[in-house]
């Protein structure tokens, strides 16, 4: 594995001190928001050697670039040679078939000569690339123009004899005729300057392609669409960036030089249909030159197989053509107040106690207050520093997550637990936990400080880091009344938000400030004593079942060789802590520089773990479930069908339990086809941009959501985040009807 920079070492060791301090900035950072063009491919240029132009592209991190579909197009007076490209990685695309693609950066030479009197050296560089990692991302191609200062010894050549002519190509232009075959420089045909075809991804989206030949332009705005004997059928393109001209025709204006490729979706009910024919009419020019009348293409597209379609050229023809203006998309309005917010959050704080996600830590203040139950003064000293590691926890977990929001990151609760580096220290900290309260390490006088590895210095230090680990683990849980509450934060303003989760905070507290400071509670709880040894040893198990569980989120998010790599650490961190304990009799400097070295070793399986790339998921339909994508969604309601959509993740207790219980039981199964229904899944155990887009549109403060849409239009009904069998088949009846 190839080794990183030791600046990436120390993120690690940053987001390790982070988790244990409740910081959440660290690893609410989702890896994979997608970079502008221009960022994920830096293009820089050396034209400071004669006649030879130096081109570097950086490519960041999980992009690549297509060696195929770049192209050079010299200017004014700029004659380009063939360009010298290293050869790329061997690649099989869906649509290309086999190609050459680059990682990390490229190095190309382009050789060029330039007529006398130029003074600058002007080309447009064309290229295409792609993101590999969900959310898998091609970008369209993309057009830099460059205006480089010519270096004193540029090759020169002589002007060519058409150079006199750019008058007559004037009035050509604007004529819209064409100049003899026979003169130099003269247009190419329509069919061979504009190449159209098209293909279809899927039965509601199409693929339309211009590729123009060098020199050559297409007019935005002069370019429309329609489909042929398709009534109730609609087109809906989405426009890729193109490059700002100045028409002497039509103004201001945009153009697509080199290849144009277009995203279309088709809108409508398409059952029974095989094929769909496309008129596209549009209008281009030869850069400096005559511009062509407007041309007319049709296109049959066979939509059965469409997955990996081949495309299929356009026929001329003289069909009129319509646009279709794109869809509106509406949000949820909140539908709570601050009041009401806060008041759910304190009964979905409470609630919150009562979860799978805090029993481990539940187990550790348990055996403290039964352990200080003999001093009512310590119970309470307990109570409030527990309570204040919980309140700072929600306070700088609302502000992170609040600050990388109106940043625009689709950050949510619970996100963390995206980040398989977060995962796996949260898996390691649970087995030190684990052990130590089965007694095989001892790291203070309390199992309450279960943080007080930290800072040993004082007990107090301990209940209040527990209070922080009690809301780490807690994130993955929704109890009812959290869903609005957190919805109102997540949309609200900076105070109002931080009010709920500090109520929250309360919420969680609240039980045990109340054993604290309430004497007659705190006599109720049992006396210390003996027995009390074996409830320690009994309490580690949940510890030990949440490391497993934490292991299998991270099977999920990067496969097997993940789950390795934490087995490696975890028998490397206890190993680390057999030793901790062995040598307290030793001196301290070799103490130290074991424990040292052996630290190192438990970090560097993490370390590789962190170098995981995200597994290809393939989104396959299992049965009766329909992976969920805006296109789809949209598709079906098009055609009048009721759906049920369920984000979720794996990570996401409160969604393991309603599938138990609700959704993956023959009732549902049945509902669904009575109603003629369809279930569409989302996956929000990584990052997906898709997904979070769609919990900001429901004001959604994380997974899960669940958002039934009627058969006959109107706005998606949302769904309390726990469900009764009842609850949906009363939402799902009423959507059919």
């Amino acid at each position: 594995m190839r080794a990183r920079t030791h600046g990436r070492v120390a993120a690690t060791a940053w987001m390790l001190l982070s988790l244990l301090l409740g910081t959440t900035s660290a690893f609410a950072q989702g890896p994979d928001t997608l970079l502008p063009v221009t960022e994920a491919y830096k293009l820089s240029a050396d034209a400071g050697t004669p006649g030879v132009l130096k081109l570097h592209w950086t490519i960041a991190p999980d992009y690549y670039l297509y060696r195929g579909r770049m192209k050079f197009s010299g200017g004014k007076g700029v004659t380009l040679g063939s360009a010298q490209l290293p050869a790329g990685k061997k690649h099989v695309d869906p649509y290309l078939g086999p190609v050459e693609i680059y990682h990390h950066g490229i190095d190309a030479t382009l050789p060029y000569s330039v007529t006398a009197g130029t003074r600058q050296l002007t080309l447009s560089v064309q290229y295409q690339g792609c993101h590999e990692t969900d959310p898998k991302v091609c970008y369209p191609p993309h057009t830099e123009q460059l205006d480089l200062p010519l270096p004193a010894s540029a090759k020169i050549e002589a002007a060519p004899a058409t150079a006199t002519t750019d008058s007559l190509g004037a009035a050509l232009n604007t004529l819209g005729s064409t100049p003899s075959a026979g003169m130099t420089g003269s247009p190419l045909p329509a069919e061979q300057a504009f190449r159209f075809e098209a293909l279809a991804s899927s039965p509601h989206r199409l693929l339309l392609r211009w590729t123009m030949s060098k020199g050559y332009y297409l007019y935005k705005k002069q370019t429309t669409l329609a489909l042929q004997d398709a009534p109730g059928l609609s087109l809906q393109p989405v426009w890729p960036t193109g490059i700002p001209h100045h028409d002497d025709q039509y103004g201001d204006v945009t153009v697509y030089f080199n290849q144009l490729e277009l995203p279309v979706g088709v809108k409508g009910d398409l059952a029974g249909r095989q094929q769909l024919t496309v008129l596209a009419s549009f209008q281009g020019c030869q850069q400096d030159g005559v511009c062509y009348p407007m041309m007319h293409r049709r296109v049959t597209i066979a939509l059965s197989g469409s997955d990996a379609g081949s495309a299929v050229p356009g026929q001329p023809t003289t069909a009129p053509i319509r646009s279709v203006p794109p869809p509106v998309e509406t949000s949820t309005p909140l539908q709570v107040g601050l009041l009401t917010a806060l008041l759910l959050a304190l009964g979905g704080g409470l609630i919150l106690n009562l979860m799978p996600c805090v029993l481990p830590v539940l187990s550790i203040k348990a055996v403290s207050l039964l352990e200080s139950g003999e001093s009512p003064g310590s119970a309470r000293r307990h109570a409030l520093f527990y309570t204040a590691g919980v309140l700072c926890s929600f306070a700088t977990l609302g502000l992170g997550i609040l600050a990388l929001r109106s940043a625009g990151h689709a950050l949510g609760w619970g996100t963390q637990l995206q980040q398989p580096l977060l995962v796996g220290l949260l898996a390691l900290v649970m087995l030190a936990v684990g052990l130590s309260m089965s007694g095989m390490v001892q790291f203070g006088s309390s199992l309450a400080g279960a943080g007080q590895s930290l800072a040993s210095r004082s007990g107090s230090a301990g209940h209040f880091f527990t209070g922080v680990l009690a809301v780490v683990v807690a994130s993955p849980c929704t109890a009812p009344f959290m869903g609005g509450a957190l919805a109102y934060a997540f949309a609200a303003p900076m105070l109002s938000a931080l009010l709920v989760f500090l109520a929250l905070g309360i919420g969680l507290a609240l039980p045990f400030l109340l054993v604290g400071f309430v004497p007659r509670l705190a006599r109720l709880l049992p006396r210390p004593g003996r027995w009390m040894e074996t409830l320690k040893q009994v309490l580690a198990f949940p510890m030990y079942l949440t490391a497993a569980w934490l292991a299998w989120v991270l099977a999920n998010q990067r496969g097997a060789d993940a789950v390795g790599l934490l087995l490696v650490a975890a028998v490397m961190l206890a190993m680390t802590l057999w030793w901790f304990e062995r040598s307290r009799a030793h001196g301290a400097a070799s103490r130290s520089l074991v424990l040292l070295l052996l630290a190192l070793i438990t970090a560097l399986p993490l370390y590789y773990l962190a170098q995981l790339p995200r597994p290809v998921r393939i989104a396959t339909a299992a049965q009766g479930v329909i992976a969920y994508s805006p296109e789809k969604l949209a598709a079906l309601r098009a055609a009048g069908i009721p759906v049920f959509v369920d984000m979720t993740a794996d990570w996401c207790v409160t969604c393991k339990a309603n599938e138990h219980t609700v959704l993956n039981t023959q009732a549902f199964r049945d509902l669904l086809k009575r109603t003629g229904a369809v279930y569409m899944k989302g996956d929000w155990t990584d990052v997906n941009p898709t997904i979070g887009a769609f919990l900001q549109k429901y004001h959604s403060p994380g997974v899960p959501l669940y958002v039934v849409f009627p058969k006959h239009g109107g706005p998606g009904r949302q769904l309390p985040t726990v469900l009764t069998s009842s609850l949906v088949n009363r939402a799902l009846t009423e959507a059919a009807r």
